[in-house]
């Protein structure tokens, strides 16, 4: 039987000069803000040190970044399976050739590196070599698990089926909490019961969930929102009760979350990407608690729908009854706790 033709699911990098065209006051420009994932790469429009410093220096109060694997600078030479700890070795070099007067932005304070962990024990050497070569900023390990019979998504390779099952994969992810990482987990929401046997597995290994647990709007889920949410909702509830795992709210720019933001004349403002993604961040903060979420830029990736300082302008406005105490724990404080990070935690006023 010949394979099957699966739909491509494919970026879409608007102009600078379509992202400018909408431009808003910054709200509330005194809250602290760590953006606990970001990228540097030559896909999505090109995205590194000065397109980074000249977002986090649009208007909002950036005291920290975490920065995320994407297949950046990977080594060209030596066994495939350190070929990885390349990209970790290009964000420290621009870590260190970052101006002083940029410093206090604490750019990549943590950085989440690539390792097969289907490798199983034998993993440690890569997740050495990692923090060998980033020390204390190495924090975590992504391995995309992200995968769908009906399209592919993605600039690094198509994950095998049901990877965070698989034995050796369970093997290696057993040697993070031996060397003090976290797990960054990216899959779509008919995978999340994969991701709730591994947390209920290992429940000493501190678990991301990345971008709200993919809720699909491609493919097959094209046009079905409330039968989507229909399923990610229980299995989120499953999670939140796991209490090594936390949610960044997030990365709905991503292609696979189907909108289409982008073929407006105009960039939405903040209010119209509130209004359409604020119940699933407030689901999410609802099931886990203020305590164990975190809003994330996702950039370069979500600027195919807005500039940044728009986007955290539609995230604070979610969020705009909270409490202060919560705000700073979903804009900073969590972030600073989860990936100990070397900066200052908020102290909220009474």
């Amino acid at each position: 039987m010949p394979a099957k033709d699966l739909l491509t699911i494919t970026h879409v990098s608007p102009s600078q000069e379509w992202l400018e065209s909408r431009n808003e006051p910054i709200i509330e420009p005194d809250q602290s803000i760590i953006d606990p994932h970001h990228h540097f790469s030559e896909h999505w429009g090109g995205y590194f040190l000065k397109e980074l410093v000249r977002d986090l220096k649009s208007g909002h109060k950036l005291c920290g970044t975490v920065y995320v694997q994407c297949g950046l600078a990977y080594r060209e030479s030596g066994p495939d399976y350190l070929k990885p700890v390349g990209e970790t070795e290009a964000v420290m070099s621009i870590v260190e050739s970052i101006p002083a007067e940029y410093q206090e932005l604490n750019i990549a304070a943590g950085i989440i590196g690539h390792a097969d962990l289907s490798m199983g024990e034998s993993v440690d050497e890569i997740l050495e070599a990692h923090i060998r070569v980033a020390g204390d900023r190495f924090k975590g390990i992504r391995d995309s698990g992200a995968w769908n019979s009906d399209f592919r998504h993605g600039v690094l390779p198509r994950p095998q089926r049901g990877l965070f099952l698989d034995r050796q994969f369970q093997l290696g992810f057993s040697r993070l909490h031996k060397q003090g990482l976290s797990f960054e987990s990216w899959v779509y929401h008919h995978q999340l019961d994969e991701l709730l046997a591994l947390a209920r597995a290992f429940p000493e290994t501190p678990i991301m969930i990345n971008h709200i647990g993919a809720p699909l709007g491609v493919g097959p889920y094209k046009d079905k929102r409330a039968e989507v949410m229909e399923q990610w909702k229980p299995m989120m509830k499953a999670l939140s009760a796991c209490h090594n795992v936390y949610v960044k709210l997030g990365g709905l720019g991503t292609a696979v979350f189907g909108y289409h933001f982008n073929e407006l004349p105009v960039a939405p403002s903040s209010e119209v990407l509130a209004e359409a993604w604020g119940p699933y961040f407030n689901t999410c903060i609802d099931l886990f608690g203020a305590d164990r979420c975190m809003f994330e830029s996702n950039f370069p990736v979500d600027r195919s729908i807005s500039s940044y300082h728009v986007l955290w302008n539609a995230f604070k406005r979610v969020v705009s009854s909270a409490s202060s105490s919560e705000k700073d724990a979903l804009f900073h404080n969590n972030a600073a706790r989860f990936y100990k990070l070397p900066v200052p935690l908020i102290k909220s006023a009474v």
